[in-house]
């Protein structure tokens, strides 16, 4: 699968790329799915924001906002990410910033494959997987 990272802000840089571009592959293959292109773009608070507003008329701050261009069962997509929120959400979690960027980018990719997270019951799916395929960044 052809991954793209992208940095609208000098101050973060995804640490192990490579390594969290072989997760995502399994992410793609576990769903039964094929590696198409995707594009993951870190940006800031005030722009993930516009486009929240902008593209799905929300009013509001938010960490992701994935789009889903799948052809079939081929993944493709735009992933955009707020380093601020990260940062926000790792301190309040007390967990680093790097592994709260790595499960928000695998949260992305599991949407991209069909996995959603709007009841509680699929909140928790999610999260079990976003749970299972960090560890797996970390034991590789």
């Amino acid at each position: 699968m052809k991954i793209n990272f992208h940095y609208d802000i000098r101050k973060f840089r995804l640490r192990d790329s490579k390594l969290t571009k072989k997760i995502i592959s399994r992410i793609v293959s576990d769903a039964g799915m094929r590696g198409g292109a995707a594009d993951v773009i870190i940006t800031s608070d005030d722009k993930l924001y516009e486009i929240n507003r902008e593209f799905l008329g929300r009013d509001y701050y938010t960490d992701i906002i994935t789009f889903d261009y799948n052809n079939g069962k081929t993944v493709n997509g735009e992933i955009y990410i707020s380093a601020e929120r990260v940062r926000e959400n790792a301190e309040k979690y007390g967990v680093k910033t790097d592994s709260e960027m790595k499960r928000v980018i695998f949260h992305g990719f599991l949407h991209l494959c069909g996995y959603d997270d709007r009841t509680a019951e699929e909140k928790k799916k999610m999260s079990e997987m976003e749970e299972m395929y960090l560890a797996l960044s970390y034991a590789e």
